[in-house]
């Protein structure tokens, strides 16, 4: 795999908890036992110290590939930058696929304040790519809306993702196909062809042009998306696009950025060959003058096409908001 970490490696090194999202609770075993509609969700945390107060790096995922997108760039960062959160949402990954599950950038956000209250995270640096941009975007609206504020957000750095909702510039055979029924009998067979899963990938413009992606790299996102019969999520969950139009303004950076009087540094990466959000770097220059960016070679998938590029970029975002210090010192 030429130094290529695969999908079984990066599920091996995380384990599945259980969570509960009608009431956004990690639970036990014996809790989950008498609860209902309990799931099981993947979560993957490195460079921890056991009993450390630490000021830690969240890292929530894109679209389509979930937690393993973050696979190669976790390589390069290796054990000296930590704690480190990886959160896996419903429908990705090695969590659960319930049938008929509400997928949305509310449960999600759900799940990734329960996941910090469950370690006891007291201040964090987050990083987002491609969507869950949205569920960082909800976090803060429901941290203006607190007075407990609790983690602390030290910073945000959002890569390729939805800032602004008159920003998106999907592809047709993206995120709009996906969404038809067209879409989900894709998935259908994606879920029992890698080859199909692979042309799908390919059509739907996630790479740059110049970029060919192995076929092993593209086996092993493959192998990663359609765990416990995953590629449906896909077609389930296609419409956070739409779903950003509806609540423009809530989920808008500028507006939040604005209410947020300076408390909170953010940056934004992105790429003008990205055909999916190369607007939304234009977008944060004008509307958000004091954000932070940085510029990416490459199209949509910078985690596949650049992890070393992007991982540096983190490093340097994390370190510089004191991941791996004393959350106590940081306030």
């Amino acid at each position: 795999m030429n130094g290529i970490v695969t999908a079984a490696e990066w599920f091996a090194g995380g384990r599945r908890i259980r969570y509960h999202p009608e009431t956004a609770r990690v639970l036990t075993e014996q809790e989950a036992a008498a609860e209902p509609g309990a799931l099981r969700v993947f979560e993957r945390v490195a460079a921890a110290k056991p009993g450390a107060d630490d000021v830690w790096l969240t890292l929530l995922p894109g679209f389509p590939d979930g937690s393993y997108g973050w696979a190669q760039v976790d390589r390069i960062l290796g054990g000296t930058l930590g704690p480190r959160l990886y959160v896996e949402p419903v429908g990705q990954g090695d969590s659960d696929k319930p049938r008929g599950y509400a997928y949305s950038t509310v449960e999600r956000a759900d799940l990734v304040e329960a996941l910090w209250r469950h370690h006891g995270v007291r201040r964090t640096v987050v990083v987002t790519f491609d969507y869950t941009s949205l569920a960082v975007l909800e976090i803060l609206r429901r941290k203006l809306a607190r007075t407990d504020g609790t983690p602390v957000i030290a910073a945000v750095f959002m890569v390729n993702g939805g800032l602004f909702a008159d920003a998106h510039t999907h592809p047709w055979r993206g995120t709009p196909l996906l969404r038809t029924p067209l879409g989900a009998l894709g998935m259908r067979q994606a879920q029992r062809s890698s080859r199909v899963f692979a042309s799908a990938m390919v059509q739907a413009r996630m790479y740059a042009r110049g970029y060919r992606p192995s076929a092993a790299e593209l086996t092993e996102m493959w192998s990663a998306v359609t765990r416990h019969d995953g590629a449906a999520f896909l077609h389930d969950a296609a419409g956070f696009v739409a779903e950003h139009r509806r609540n423009a303004q809530r989920w808008d950076l500028a507006a939040i950025a604005r209410a947020l009087h300076g408390s909170i540094p953010f940056s934004v990466g992105g790429s003008d060959e990205d055909p999916y959000e190369h607007r939304q770097i234009q977008a944060t220059r004008e509307r958000v003058p004091e954000a932070e960016i940085l510029t990416f070679p490459g199209g949509h998938l910078t985690t596949s096409e650049h992890p070393d590029l992007l991982a540096a970029a983190i490093h340097r975002v994390a370190e510089r908001h004191g991941v791996g210090t004393a959350a106590t010192t940081n306030r």
